[in-house]
């Protein structure tokens, strides 16, 4: 982006006190002096100056350059036609032919010219027009500003309204609208509070067109009393003002304000247009309403808009967001024209219905359509975007679908989206989510441009694979490449020193964030560290940084304080950390799960009675233990002594032959806690059976002997399960991956890249 100039930017904007209105630009109306330039008039077929052009179109031409005291009129009505068709080469022609006969000295039909190539799209030619005016008016400094507003280029149209108050010209309402447009595209809050300042100042700030592009300015620096205040006193409030108004509520997080300004709106007797109905179904998708949702749905459908594709994507959006799957399906299926953005939302909605999914098998489930979906994508003919591969490369991580995320790679190499910088990060946290933090850091490092987002992303997965000294370096390299790191960068460089124990760095480096990046610690930063000394066993360390945080501690916290306590057999503050976390009613059933394993291992049946009160009140469903293995495209799914594979002799009795030669190897069958239903929780030392068990045997019967196994699992894995893989591991010489509900576990040779802390159960 070019630099602004300052006075622009910073400066005191020069305004003249007399504000010089400007008529609207008219066009003369000559009735047509031959046959030939009565065509001119009539133009409806224009593409360009290939074979396809308007044979009218060609006549007329030949016609003005027959004639060459034809009026400058006529000029406009061919420029007019060009317009209507889109066509800056037909426009280009005319545009030779102004020149030849001197026409372009004429400053209507050359400003007029340059609303043709604005309107056009070629902002190159608009602008050398523009400079060999033989005046400028307000017209022309609008029109030309209009255009670099509208071709994603707010900085060009900034410079021009500086070149145009230096020339002395005043600016209408209209210009200081597209100039405000400019200002909000580039956050250029304090330019845009100047022009505010003169508005105010000469008593136009109550105009329609001047309140509307203030009220977005304001939206989207996060002043929304500002908008709202700017949105009350516009006197004349037009269908783009509310939806402005609404709108700025759905950016600034005020949902339910801004569907009480659409209920005013319609009380006003205000129709709503196809962007007020897509921003009130937004805030719906925001409170998950499907009520409210429902009802616009209706009134779009009594308006007219059953069939407007902006309209239908934003509700279909809303049914996927609101788990109204079939609903959304009927509604995708039943679209006669499907655009990429209605695609791109039944992808993406599958995809976030992934995280909304009660149980791990329904996500799974959510993702195979969300890959299906993409599929029919592909044989549509339709090319995917860079939304497109960034939100099914999200869901073959979550699906831990290597296979599947190395096609879309390709393609997106093939495509050559892959340079997109979203994309690219998008590719390292598949390969993250996956397992393969090696091919992970290939693509960072082909990456052409990297953000900050992108170098976070590849220093959190250095650090959850255990590669703790190679995520530490990457954090030194992107501050020698100038970036600062931000909160999140900060999570992934202390969650490497808890992996690897290493204490001093990570204090060094919490200091580091709060002194020299000024970075206020936030609960996870105090969840790395009390993690760190947590796995060391420095318990009492942990509790006292627990005792020192400026907030309460979360549910996570003391989890993790539980968990550690019992691992290292610390049982007082233990069952003090317990008490803690019961106070906060967890809504967790893993949590509980813990507790009561706790509570059971130690015989303290009164407050395993506690405990299990306390899940019926709560109403803690039943926890349902499922893994899952793709193999060849087909999923398998499993429960704790599945049946349907048990009754098979040769299952059965390869399983305990695993179990057998693990052994072996010195693991150990342990007593651990299952919970059956809602209000029954048991002991059980029958553990060889649980889900993740019966998945790796089924993939080790069924997949070549060097394959990876990967496994999903929706509850996090016990110590005897993890034992277990890690024993097969070295058994078998089989890389397994294991993505439980807390973390990756990818076991090579017998080791974990959870540092065996990830199993606490």
């Amino acid at each position: 982006m070019a630099s602004l100039p300052s006075v622009a930017v910073h400066g005191t904007l020069n305004l003249d006190s007399d504000l010089r209105k400007q008529p609207p630009l008219s066009l003369p109306n000559q009735k047509s002096q031959s046959v030939s330039f009565q065509k001119i008039r009539t133009v409806t077929h224009l593409d360009g100056i290939s074979e396809s052009m308007s044979t009218d179109f060609r006549e007329a031409l030949s016609a003005i350059k027959e004639d060459a005291s034809t009026e400058s009129s006529y000029y406009v009505d061919l420029l007019r036609a060009c317009i209507d068709k889109n066509s800056a080469s037909a426009a280009e022609m005319v545009h030779a032919q102004i020149i030849k006969t001197g026409i372009h000295e004429d400053l209507f039909v050359s400003t007029f010219l340059v609303n043709v190539y604005v309107k056009c799209g070629t902002m190159e030619s608009a602008r050398k027009v523009f400079d060999n005016l033989p005046r400028r008016n307000v017209v022309a400094w609008t029109t030309l500003m209009t255009g670099y507003v509208h071709g994603f280029q707010p900085e060009l149209a900034i410079l021009v309204f500086r070149e145009m108050l230096e020339a002395g010209a005043y600016p209408t309402n209209y210009t200081l609208g597209i100039v405000l447009n400019a200002c909000s595209s580039l956050q250029l809050i304090h330019m845009g509070e100047q022009l505010h300042g003169y508005m105010i100042k000469y008593r136009i700030d109550f105009d329609t067109s001047i309140g509307n592009s203030l009220c977005s300015l304001y939206s989207k620096s996060g002043q929304l009393g500002s908008a709202v205040k700017v949105f009350d006193k516009i006197r004349e409030k037009n269908v783009i003002s509310w939806t402005a108004v609404i709108s700025a509520c759905g950016e600034n997080g005020d949902v339910a304000r801004g569907l009480g300004f659409f209920i005013e709106m319609l009380s006003e007797y205000i129709e709503p247009n196809q962007f007020t109905l897509t921003s009130v179904l937004s805030l719906c998708c925001v409170m998950l309403s499907f009520g409210i949702g429902s009802q616009v749905h209706s009134l779009s459908i009594k308006l007219g808009f059953e069939s407007n594709l902006r309209v239908k994507n934003s509700i279909m959006y809303l049914y996927l967001k609101t788990g109204r799957i079939q609903e959304a399906k009927r509604l995708f299926g039943g679209m006669k024209v499907n655009s990429l953005v209605t695609w791109n939302a039944m992808i993406s909605g599958h995809a976030q219905m992934m995280e909304l999914e009660g149980d791990g098998l329904s996500a799974y489930q959510s993702g195979n359509e969300a890959l299906y979906i993409f599929s029919k994508l592909n044989c549509s003919g339709m090319k995917p975007d860079m939304f497109t591969f960034s939100s099914v490369l999200t869901v073959c991580g979550s699906l831990v679908a290597l296979e599947q995320g190395e096609q879309i790679h390709a393609q997106t190499i093939k495509s050559g989206i892959l340079s997109d910088v979203v994309v690219g990060t998008a590719l390292i946290n598949m390969y993250n989510k996956c397992g393969s933090v090696e091919k992970a850091s290939k693509a960072f490092v082909e990456m052409s441009t990297r953000t900050l987002i992108s170098w976070t992303s590849m220093i959190t997965s250095l650090a959850q694979h255990g590669m703790s000294q190679q995520a530490l370096h990457l954090f030194e390299d992107m501050r020698l490449a100038g970036l600062r790191p931000n909160q999140i960068t900060f999570v992934g460089v202390l969650s490497a020193c808890s992996h690897a124990g290493m204490v001093e760095e990570a204090l060094i480096y919490f200091e580091m964030m709060q002194k020299e990046y000024r970075i206020k610690p936030v609960m996870d930063h105090y969840g790395c560290l009390i993690d760190m000394f947590v796995r060391l066993g420095r318990l009492d360390e942990a509790f006292d940084l627990i005792k020192k945080m400026d907030f309460e501690p979360s549910e996570f916290i003391w989890s993790n304080l539980v968990a550690g306590c019992r691992s290292h057999g610390n049982l007082e503050l233990g069952f003090y950390a317990a008490e803690q976390l019961l106070n906060l009613k967890p809504r967790d059933a893993e949590t509980y799960v813990l507790l009561l394993s706790m509570y059971l291992s130690e015989g303290r049946w009164k407050d395993v009675s506690r405990v299990r009160k306390m899940m019926k009140e709560e109403k803690i469903g039943k926890l349902k233990d499922w893994s899952w293995i793709s193999i060849k495209d087909k999923v398998y799914s499993f429960k704790p002594d599945d049946k349907s594979y048990l009754q098979s002799a040769d299952f059965h009795k390869f399983l305990e032959n695993l179990i057998e030669q693990a052994k072996s190897l010195g693991y150990e069958t342990g007593e651990d806690l299952e919970v059956r239903d809602e209000d029954e929780a048991k002991a059980s030392s029958s553990t060889s059976y649980h889900s993740e068990k019966l998945a790796i045997a089924f993939g080790l019967l069924n997949t070549p002997s060097s394959a990876p196994i990967r496994v999903n699992k929706n509850f996090i894995m016990c110590r005897d399960c993890h034992s277990f893989v890690k024993s097969i591991s070295l058994l078998t010489a089989r890389e397994i991956t294991i993505r439980d509900s807390k973390r990756l576990h990818k076991i090579v040779n017998g080791k974990c890249s959870c540092g065996d802390f990830g199993s606490l159960l």
